[in-house]
């Protein structure tokens, strides 16, 4: 059921407008709006992967590469303090 505080008066009548547009009450339009299938104009397309989207750049590095690269960004890092 509709609570009147999730739809303003004006969204209400129009709905039941709708509804006895077509003989039924606005509950059992909603129902059967409900149970209809989508309308869809096109056939939807699969999403694209994100799966291979780097992979213009090369392999990834390796966790020993990322460790030696860490080592040598952070070599001096706070001596002076």
């Amino acid at each position: 059921m509709i609570l009147s505080s999730e739809v303003s008066k004006e969204q209400l009548a129009g709905l039941q407008a709708k509804a006895a547009a077509q003989g039924l009450t606005l509950q059992d339009w909603l129902h059967k709006l409900a149970a209809e299938e989508p309308k869809c104009d096109q056939p939807m397309k699969p999403f694209k992967s994100g799966y291979g989207i780097l992979a213009k750049y090369g392999p990834a590095p390796s966790a020993e590469e990322i460790d030696e690269n860490r080592r040598e960004m952070f070599r001096g890092f706070a001596k002076d303090f």
